[in-house]
């Protein structure tokens, strides 16, 4: 269950929010917050408080008078962990998978290469664990295992980076490789070259090889984009 998904605004949200993503509720739609009380069964504060959370979003604003109007798909706060998971459970999942994936080719190849600058001891020790995690997890349909170390690997490269940007985008990662599992967008195990680029990513960052790092890490990202060629064309 996801953190917003507790009480009652978050049963709201849970419904709401996949709805509007996905164009249910098209850019201009207006939502009579009286009406959403009446239809979730829920009291107008609560209604209120989901309300709040979706404009936090740049998901819809609301105006005395109005009512609560669904914004453009432009001005959503594209980069909110909760709204890139409920666009990847919708039909936008394809171009949202690949958007996020092109992001990823773009900015980890730089951390890498500033997280074999700057990790320390204790980072590159992670970066290894996490490795032979993947290693230990890649066989036998342990995708939910793989993913754990997978997400982990990618949060340290980007808070080793010391870029403070580059690490805050440690949930919009982690948010990507659970879609890619969790909807089924990748193969039954993960690709061997992919486990392997992992270890020697883990060993360049560790040598302070910072020109190694990139490259492999761009090996990881052209990977992932001919995978979603295959599976998620």
């Amino acid at each position: 269950m996801s953190t917003l998904g507790r009480g009652l605004h978050g049963r709201v949200l849970d419904a709401l929010g996949p709805a509007i993503t996905a164009g249910e509720y098209p850019p201009g739609s207006v939502l009579r917050t009286d009406e959403l009380a009446q239809r979730f069964d829920v009291s107008r504060s609560v209604m209120r408080e989901a309300v709040r959370v979706l404009e936090s979003m740049h998901l819809v604003e609301s105006r005395r008078r109005v009512g609560v109007t669904v914004r453009p798909k432009a001005e959503w706060n594209v980069y909110d962990p909760q709204v890139i998971r409920w666009r990847l459970a919708g039909a936008d999942r394809p171009h949202q998978l690949r958007s996020l994936t092109v992001l990823r080719s773009a900015i980890e190849p730089v951390a890498a290469g500033l997280a074999a600058k700057h990790a320390t001891a204790e980072q590159c020790a992670e970066l290894t664990e996490c490795a032979l995690g993947m290693v230990a997890n890649s066989k036998g349909h342990r995708l939910e295992g793989y993913l754990l170390h997978d997400i982990a690997f990618h949060r340290v490269i980007l808070n080793a980076s010391g870029n403070e940007m580059f690490a805050r985008l440690g949930d919009v990662v982690a948010e990507v490789l659970t879609g890619r599992t969790r909807h089924e967008v990748m193969f039954e195990d993960p690709d061997p070259a992919a486990v392997t680029l992992h270890v020697r990513l883990a060993e360049a960052i560790r040598a302070g090889d910072a020109g190694h790092a990139e490259e492999l890490t761009r090996e990881i990202a052209e990977g992932a984009l001919q995978e979603l060629d295959i599976l998620a064309p």
